[in-house]
């Protein structure tokens, strides 16, 4: 699998870059670092594809998933169960296209160009539909942490302009119809918007925007879209939208208007998130030896777990232990659950030597934590990935 090509005014960014021009360039100056998350999406977009390109050879999908995809670390059954919602929806929107246009243009994966709004724009369409009476663009999102709607969606819009703008002489649609598939959060969402409403957001938002996002001026806006932007650590004016919300402390739920609290609602999730990067950041800096001043790295929290089950469910059944108190149908309890059952002391003489004792990975706390601090001379072990 490539890897696909960004553009600065992405459109899967345009929320980001029409809420905050200057966003676009500063967030260059950062390096884009691949997710977990987006690499199992891309996986995900990878077997649609796969299996939309072997149907409209094939007329079916019948056929085993090949080894080049199962061999990837992120994949499992439940993704191909995922992945086969979106497929079959796409047929069934492919069939009823063609059942109206036997001419109907149907592609998958399509580079969609809306460089006519956005200068070097480009975006890529998991499925596009175009008939002479409607257009239709699918687009799967594969994530399951925020619940992601057509309505009102600046990417699908985009690509709508883009779609308008590479057909439009072509084909006499009026219309065009968004649709997210997201399997895992929220299912589907769609929304459809005429092509006269769609060029006037073009040319009224989307162009004087994008202008200012390319050259990198324009100011700084902070909100939700800021969630994913890769320099909100550095940005003032997140920093201060997110823990605006610290107006609140003082403030009793139970007393707080209406606005106060849809306000403090709508900056939480991004205060949480704010947070954490905070957290990751300070956390990545320290491993690599960089000092906080009131903070130390210690080993965090420690876990436990089987070194042989076998064994362990043998000695117990040697010690007459009914299998109903250290069984949980189909697998061994957990060490926690059998200690309960058993009892420290018990527990401890039957098991000790089968328990393996997994250390804890490093944490980033105040310099007054009683703990040594990691890797010190108290505390002598190698720095975990």
């Amino acid at each position: 699998m490539t890897e696909p090509a960004h553009a600065l005014l992405s459109a899967s960014g345009s929320k980001r870059w029409l809420s905050c021009p200057p966003s676009a360039r500063l967030e260059e100056t950062y390096p884009d670092k691949e997710t977990a998350a987006a690499r199992e999406g891309t996986l995900a977009h990878a077997i649609g594809e796969f299996y939309l390109k072997y149907y409209l050879k094939h007329s079916h999908t019948n056929i085993a998933l090949p080894k080049q995809f199962k061999n990837q670390e992120l994949y499992n059954k439940a993704m191909l169960d995922y992945v086969f919602e979106y497929v079959e929806m796409c047929i069934e929107k492919i069939n009823t296209a063609l059942s109206i246009d036997k001419t109907a243009y149907i592609a998958i994966e399509e580079k969609i160009d809306y460089s006519e709004w956005a200068k070097e724009g480009f975006g890529t369409g998991d499925l596009v539909i175009i008939t002479d009476k409607y257009v239709e663009i699918v687009d799967l999102k594969y994530g399951k942490g925020v619940a992601v709607s057509a309505v009102d969606n600046t990417q699908m819009q985009m690509y709508a302009l883009g779609i308008i703008s590479n057909f439009g002489f072509m084909y006499d649609f009026d219309t065009i119809q968004m649709t997210i598939f997201q399997p895992r959060n929220g299912g589907i969402s769609s929304q459809e918007k005429s092509v006269k409403d769609l060029i006037k957001w073009g040319e009224n938002i989307v162009k004087p925007t994008a202008e200012l996002a390319y050259d990198g001026i324009g100011e700084f806006n902070a909100g939700k879209w800021c969630l994913f932007c890769r320099a909100s650590l550095r940005c003032k004016k997140y920093s201060e939208y997110c823990l605006s919300v610290a107006k609140y402390d003082f403030i009793d739920p139970e007393f707080m208007s209406d606005e106060e609290m849809a306000d403090a609602l709508n900056r939480i999730e991004p205060l949480i998130h704010y947070a954490k990067q905070i957290k990751d950041y300070a956390l990545s800096e320290a491993l690599q030896g960089r000092t906080w001043p009131g903070y130390k790295l210690v080993e965090g929290k420690s876990s436990r777990k089987y070194s042989d089950i076998d064994a362990v469910i043998s000695r117990l059944q040697k010690a007459n232990i009914d299998s109903s108190d250290f069984m949980k149908e189909p697998e061994l309890k957990s060490i926690t659950e059998l200690t309960k059952v058993l009892g420290k002391k018990t527990f401890s003489v039957l098991l000790d030597d089968l328990i393996t004792k997994i250390a804890g990975k490093p944490t980033l706390v105040g310099i007054d934590d009683p703990r040594p601090e990691y890797n010190s001379p108290e505390n002598d072990f190698e720095i975990l990935d």
